[in-house]
C-alpha cells in the first residue's frame, strides 16, 4: 500500500463537511501513482469513486493533465513538410501558412457514441486534406456507455491505428498530417486504469480530463465536447492554468465535438483580445440550411457504409452532417474566412474526392511503415 497515496485519498474521500480539494501538485502526484500502479487497486478504485462524487476542480484537472504530460506519449513534428495536403494547386501557399498554426487535437468521449452517427473521422480527413494537422486519441469499446469508439470507425475505413507503434504513428502524422493515439498500444499506463470504469460503474474524473488532454509536444488547438454546462467553465479555467491559448469547446452530440443539427450549437472559442478570454457562438443550423433531425446510429457496419458513400461523393444524409461539421472546423482552424466558404470547401473536398485521397494516403502510409519494419 502507498501511504503517500493514502493521505491524498483521505483528503478527497472524507465527505462533504471534512473533505478537501487537492492542489494541482497533489492531483498530479495522485495521478502519477495511479498510472504507475504505485497505489493499490483498492486505493485506485476508492479514489476514482470518491473523486467522482466530489467532482474535480479546475486545478485538480490541471494536475492530472500534468501527470499525463509527464508519463504519456507526445508526438513531435521535427522534419514535417507541406506534403500532407491532397490538393496540388494554388492552395499550396495557404497550406504552407497552416504549418505555423497549432496542431488541432480532438477530445471525444472514450466510451464512444450509441445514439447519433459520429462524423469526427470525416471532419479530421477534411481538415487534414486542407493542411490542418490533426491528432485524435482513445481506446477500444469501454465503460460506461460501451458506444462505438473512434478506433472501430477507422478500422472500418481501412485504417488500423492499433497495428502501428508510437514511432510509426509519429511518422504517419508527419507525412499525412493525421494521427491517432491508441491507448492499449501507445499509452498502456492509462489503459491499465480502464477496467476500473466498469468496476465502479461510473465515469471517473479521468473521463473529463482526457477530453482536453493533448498527446502532442507543442502548440495545440484543443477541441473538446461536453454535455453539462459547468464543464465548459472547468475546461476554460484548466486550459488557462496550463497556458493553452487556443480552444474550441462544443456542447456537442453525446458530449462529442460534433455539432448538433436539431438545436442551436453552443460553442466557446478562445478570444485573447476580449476581457473574458473567450467568445460564445450560438450557431443556428436553420440559418445555414442544415437544420434536421440527428442522423441515428443504427449499427457500426451501416455507419461505415454511410461514411464510404460520403467519401465517394454520394448525396446522403450523412453528407449534410459532414459538411456542417467540416465547414465549421475549416473556418475555426483558419482555412476559410467565413462559414459559408467553409461549407462550400468541405463539400468540394467530399464530392471531388480529395478527402477520399487523403484516406488512401493514410492507408498507404501505414502499409509502407509496416512493410519497412518487417524482418
Amino acid at each position: 500500500m502507498s501511504n503517500a497515496f493514502r493521505e491524498l485519498l483521505k483528503k478527497v474521500g472524507s465527505g462533504v463537511h471534512t473533505g478537501e480539494d487537492l492542489s494541482r501538485e497533489e492531483a498530479a502526484a495522485a495521478t502519477r501513482m495511479m498510472l504507475l500502479q504505485e497505489a493499490t487497486p483498492a486505493q485506485i478504485g476508492a479514489f476514482m469513486i470518491a473523486h467522482r462524487i466530489k467532482r474535480p476542480t479546475s486545478q485538480e484537472l490541471a494536475g492530472m493533465l500534468d501527470a499525463y504530460e509527464q508519463i504519456g506519449p507526445k508526438l513531435q513534428l521535427e522534419g514535417f513538410g507541406n506534403g500532407q495536403s491532397g490538393i496540388e494547386n494554388e492552395e499550396d501557399a495557404a497550406t504552407t501558412s497552416l504549418l505555423s498554426q497549432p496542431v488541432t487535437v480532438f477530445g471525444t468521449p472514450y466510451d464512444g457514441r450509441s445514439r447519433t452517427a459520429p462524423v469526427t473521422p470525416l471532419t479530421a480527413l477534411i481538415l487534414a486534406t486542407a493542411g490542418v494537422r490533426v491528432i485524435m486519441h482513445g481506446g477500444d469499446c469501454m465503460p460506461t456507455k460501451y458506444g462505438v469508439p473512434l478506433i472501430e470507425i477507422w478500422q472500418g475505413l481501412g485504417v488500423d491505428f492499433s497495428r502501428v507503434t508510437l514511432s510509426q504513428i509519429e511518422q504517419l502524422f508527419k507525412t499525412t498530417g493525421l494521427g491517432l493515439i491508441y491507448l492499449p498500444q501507445h499509452f498502456p499506463e492509462a489503459q491499465a486504469l480502464v477496467p476500473y470504469r466498469d468496476q465502479i460503474g461510473k465515469r471517473p474524473p479521468f473521463a473529463t480530463m482526457e477530453l482536453i488532454w493533448s498527446p502532442y509536444g507543442g502548440d495545440v488547438h484543443i477541441v473538446a465536447g461536453y454535455v453539462h454546462p459547468p464543464t465548459e467553465l472547468r475546461f476554460r479555467e484548466t486550459l488557462e492554468m496550463r497556458g493553452v491559448r487556443k480552444f474550441t469547446l462544443v456542447k456537442g452530440l453525446e458530449g462529442s465535438c460534433d455539432l448538433p443539427r436539431d438545436r442551436t450549437a453552443i460553442i466557446a472559442i478562445s478570444q485573447p483580445d476580449v476581457s473574458e478570454g473567450f467568445e460564445r457562438l450560438l450557431l443556428h443550423p436553420r440559418d445555414y440550411g442544415f437544420a434536421h433531425q440527428e442522423a441515428p446510429l443504427d449499427s457500426t457496419p451501416e455507419l461505415i457504409q454511410q461514411m464510404q458513400h460520403v467519401l465517394n461523393g454520394k448525396p446522403t444524409e450523412l453528407m449534410s452532417v459532414a459538411i456542417w461539421n467540416g465547414g465549421f472546423y475549416l473556418w475555426r482552424c483558419g482555412v476559410c474566412p467565413d462559414l459559408a466558404t467553409g461549407f462550400a470547401k468541405a463539400e468540394s473536398f467530399l464530392t471531388e474526392g480529395y478527402a477520399l485521397q487523403k484516406l488512401q494516403d493514410i492507408r498507404h502510409g501505414i502499409a509502407s511503415l509496416q512493410l519497412a519494419h518487417q524482418p
